[in-house]
């Protein structure tokens, strides 16, 4: 059954517009989708203090240029009630370099945005209008609801249907905002933040107490939220790699990354029995960062209980990448962020850019009951099937495996990314063996990884047809109840159906459990022209 949180069910995500299919012109060639290349945000929080640039595909862009710089601008502000002295120096460093690096890379602006720390403290406008003074950057502080608002849209950018509960945890604050359908719906900010927490007098026992009587406020406001929990912010991340190292999980992207509600108590449980330093160790968290775990561990414990999700998902797009959502007209929103992306790294790096939608139907016919999904992914599969040509002929197949597992890509399961990264491994290669791997190709069951080897060979054979694409092809035909591939082929095509091809074939054969039939057909343009 196809994940609901895959697709809008009333839209169609490759496109959003029924007719063009998926090989509809490209948007990011679009004049709307190139103005928001190379933008920039920065995100001045209570813990920390970040400059994002995205580029590429807009629809699923690529982080140009990351950098974070740990502020703790809210550090003390419950006794206080101003900034942290010692966190505005240090976020003042870093607005003067974000400044810098912006004129460096031809930024016409930097949106940047201020939350908790900045909207509670007493000193908060004048600290901004320091930063406007001595940078000329302008920083609009968004309350609360606006954060969470902005958050569940940057999940949206990564799940364009996503539905479900989205759970922004920042220094000194918690958002919640409900998705569905791709809109944004009710939201709520509470003072669940790990700074706030660790001024609380009285313990882990008042802490306990006051956690849940926030958090029970918050289920009255948001009701029953029994679907999907997405979890968004670097607390929140930094657990979820504790539970990946707790787990021995083989893949290390975060985005994505799923855990049940016994999971999460397992871990909450082992941060709680752990010294830090070991954790920080085995998870590779910064000591800044760990410091405010077990703190932010104590929340997710209590609203893994108050809200009983059916999963929990993490995503690495929260309210940078809801900044860049707002700016994108609804067409673009549409788009499937997985297809978008290959698409755009076809057209940059491919050696015949526009062959894969050609690939993609020669070797449809082999999937012509497969569902939707496995569908969408062999397309991405056929798009992104030449554009590691440059790599050495003797590394390729892993450069494959190794980009599609790891890169930055939107709308993708973990085991997607497995099942997308050996198709394209096979594409390069008959034979799968790397010991380096060994633990990720666990992910897929044998049937999996079966059919991913099926869909590398068949794009295999499928490159050696490369040739103008206006020039009649032969066509694949697969029988599967007589488990007979057969191949036609035109008069004209012939002479591209030498040993290396034939040899590629017959791989794919034996792949299939198949024999072979090869026709040789009349060119369907000389049909037409003789009658």
């Amino acid at each position: 059954m196809a994940d609901r949180t895959e697709t809008s069910p009333t839209a169609v995500p490759e496109t959003g517009v029924a007719d063009l299919g998926l090989f509809g012109k490209p948007l990011f060639q679009d004049p709307s989708a190139r103005a928001l290349a190379r933008v920039g945000v920065v995100d001045v929080g209570s813990n920390s203090v970040r400059l994002v640039v995205f580029d590429g595909a807009a629809r699923s862009p690529a982080y140009f240029y990351n950098e974070k710089i740990m502020c703790a601008l809210g550090a003390g502000m419950a006794e206080t009630g101003h900034l942290s002295p010692e966190g505005r120096v240090r976020a003042m460093s870093a607005m003067r370099r974000f400044k810098k690096l912006a004129d460096g890379m031809g930024l016409s602006e930097l949106s940047v945005v201020a939350t908790a720390a900045v909207r509670d403290a007493s000193d908060g406008r004048d600290f901004r209008d320091e930063v406007l003074r001595e940078t000329g950057l302008r920083i609009w502080v968004i309350d609360g609801k606006e954060e969470a608002r902005l958050s569940a849209q940057g999940v949206l950018l990564g799940w364009p249907g996503a539905y479900g509960l989205v759970c922004d945890i920042g220094g000194s604050s918690m958002e919640l905002a409900e998705i569905s359908g791709g809109r944004v719906g009710r939201r709520e900010t509470s003072q669940l933040g790990p700074l706030k927490l660790r001024d609380i007098k009285g313990g882990a026992k008042a802490r306990k107490a006051h956690i849940a009587e926030v958090m029970a406020g918050l289920e009255d406001a948001m009701g029953a939220q029994r679907d999907r929990l997405f979890l968004v912010g670097g607390s929140w991340r930094a657990i979820a790699r504790i539970d990946m190292a707790r787990r021995g999980y083989p893949l290390q992207v975060l985005h994505e990354y799923r855990m049940t509600s016994r999971a999460v108590s397992a871990t909450v449980k082992y941060i709680k029995q752990t010294d830090p330093e070991e954790l920080r160790q085995i998870s590779g968290v910064s000591s800044n960062r760990m410091a405010l775990v077990p703190y932010a561990a104590e929340v997710l414990g209590r609203l893994i209980k108050t809200f009983r999700p059916k999963d929990i998902a993490v995503s690495s797009y929260g309210i940078r990448e809801g900044m860049l959502y707002e700016q994108m007209p609804q067409r673009l929103r549409d788009r499937d962020p997985l297809i978008e992306a290959c698409r755009f790294a076809e057209a940059k790096d491919a050696r015949m850019p526009g062959f894969g939608k050609i690939l993609n139907n020669f070797i449809l016919p082999l999937f012509k009951s497969a569902p939707a999904p496995r569908k969408r992914l062999i397309k991405a599969a056929c798009l992104l099937h030449d554009v590691s040509w440059r790599a050495h002929p003797d590394y390729r197949a892993e450069v494959c495996f190794d980009n599609a597992t790891r890169a930055n890509l939107g709308g993708l399961k973990h085991s997607e990314r497995i099942f997308l990264g050996l198709s394209l491994l096979h594409r390069y290669s008959n034979k799968r063996e790397n010991k380096r791997f060994n633990d990720l190709y666990e992910m897929l069951d044998e049937k999996q990884r079966a059919d991913a080897e099926i869909v590398g060979k068949a794009m295999r054979f499928g490159a050696m047809m490369w040739m103008n694409p206006d020039e009649d092809r032969g066509e694949l035909r697969w029988f599967s109840k007589k488990k007979q591939l057969q191949l036609r082929l035109t008069r004209d095509m012939l002479p591209l159906f030498g040993e290396v091809a034939q040899a590629r074939l017959e791989s794919l054969a034996a792949s299939l459990g198949a024999t072979v039939e090869i026709k040789t057909v009349n060119s369907p343009k000389t049909s037409r022209s003789r009658s």
